[in-house]
């Protein structure tokens, strides 16, 4: 995704998917890197190759897509979503037959 294409929404939420192959011992360990790279990074785990990481702006936004494109595997699939807060309030969450709530938007903090 282009840096202007990023700009022309007003994204708080970035969503992370991926499907890395974990069949010889490399891949195994560049997957593990990589969702570590993704914790590290501040996001939150929401399903097993689904992360999710709240962003209070668009720069902020932009800063933290290129650390993802920065810790791509050689292999696999990883997709970025960019999403506002009213999509994410939109979500359904069920574990199992009960509907879950959903997730507080986390509080924006001001310096001064």
């Amino acid at each position: 995704m282009s840096h202007e294409k990023i700009n022309a929404y007003h994204v708080m939420w970035i969503l992370v998917f991926f499907d890395l192959p974990v069949i010889t011992k490399t891949e195994r360990k560049q997957a593990t890197q990589f969702r570590n790279n993704l914790l590290k990074d501040g996001f939150s785990m929401l399903q097993y190759s689904v992360y999710i990481r709240h962003c209070a702006s668009l720069q902020n936004t932009t800063v933290h897509v290129k650390r993802v494109k920065q810790t791509v595997p050689p292999k696999g699939k990883i997709s970025i979503l960019l999403i506002t807060d009213k999509q994410y309030g939109d979500i359904i969450t069920y574990h199992g037959s009960k509907i879950k709530d959903n997730p507080k938007i986390p509080r924006q903090l001001e310096l001064f």
